[in-house]
């Protein structure tokens, strides 16, 4: 049975980076069937609506995306297309694995770290922000609730176990936010009984953010919620070499979302030099997803071995080829 991929270009340097990821992925083998979907800048110019109901009716027949960047229109629309897309298809859990590359600028040669995101909650709520007529106060509402913090914690524990990882560590600030993250910090020690199997510790979240730059060597998985776990996944994202190496993944009971994590970068857009290595690895991680291991490492592997020669690299890894002319050297190197 073929598989249907819904794909979203994306906008800015999304559509470049989206035709060289599926040109690694059409020689894999695998036979899938692309369905093309709009979004974002090109779907509001097109069709009126930054985030079409078919886009998000194709997505939900499917059970699987692979999305490049969006760019959300300052000052209309949603907050953020990429949180409207994780709530409404109940996206729990991000995934940003960051894994070192052989050959690229990054300060650390051994890092493999991977961070679990709660997805849907906690200070990315759209709901209860609200600012006086002055504009003098602004406030905002923080929800986090037991059974999200559980979803998140076990996803993070049973993919440690299924990746065979060793070490667990909770990211909160306990001891300040009492109730949200606190309730957060209670229900990760609780859990943290039923894998014994596992090292498991904790971390506030100011002093993670240092050992992470200090001595990031001692980190494996690091689970927390939504805010800090988007500052901590850059974070992981820069002793690596940067967003433009990182995958992101966004699980839900139903549906599955791949993506580059970095943005638009609508200043090169159009020139054909942006890097595609973190939609190309994303695209891995959604091949992985439905199955296929070891052709998902084939391709992690083959981009190991292209950042590791140094051939055909883009600008911003030091190199001075095309976004096609890398995909080309990342297919001469999948088999």
């Amino acid at each position: 049975m073929t598989q249907k991929i819904i794909v979203i270009k994306g906008d800015g340097i999304g559509p470049e980076i989206m035709d060289a990821t599926l040109a690694v992925l059409d020689q894999l083998g695998l036979n899938f069937e692309y369905e093309f979907k709009e979004a974002g800048l090109a779907a509001l110019e097109s069709q009126g609506d930054l985030l079409p109901q078919d886009t998000l009716d194709a997505i939900s027949a499917q059970g699987v995306c692979l999305k490049g960047p969006l760019t959300t229109p300052v000052g209309k629309g949603f907050s953020s297309i990429n949180v409207a897309m994780r709530r409404y298809f109940k996206l729990f859990a991000n995934v940003r694995p960051v894994i070192s590359f052989p050959g690229t600028l990054a300060r650390y040669s051994d890092i493999d770290i991977l961070t679990i995101r709660e997805n849907t909650e906690g200070a990315y709520l759209s709901e209860g922000q609200t600012i006086n007529k002055e504009r003098t106060i602004a406030e905002s509402k923080i929800v986090v609730t037991r059974e999200a913090s559980e979803n998140i914690v076990r996803y993070a524990f049973e993919l440690a176990k299924k990746a065979g990882r060793k070490k667990v560590t909770a990211v909160h600030k306990a001891n300040i936010m009492k109730t949200t993250s606190g309730l957060f910090l209670e229900v990760a020690q609780e859990m943290a009984k039923e894998y014994p199997g596992i090292k498991f510790n904790t971390l506030i979240v100011d002093n993670a953010c240092m050992q992470l730059v200090m001595n990031p060597e001692q980190f494996d998985v690091i689970v927390t919620t939504n805010l800090f776990g988007d500052i901590i996944s850059d974070i992981c994202a820069g002793l690596v070499g940067g967003l433009g190496l990182a995958p992101g993944a966004n699980i839900g009971q139903d549906v599955a979302m791949f993506e580059a994590v970095h943005g638009s970068a609508p200043d090169i857009a159009g020139q054909k030099i942006a890097n595609p290595t973190s939609l190309i690895l994303a695209a891995a991680m959604m091949v992985e997803h439905l199955g296929y291991v070891d052709k998902a490492n084939r391709i992690r592997q083959a981009v190991t071995k292209t950042i590791g020669a140094r051939d055909r690299l883009t600008g911003d890894m030091g190199g001075r080829a095309k976004t096609a002319e890398y995909a080309e050297a990342v297919i001469s190197r999948l088999n």
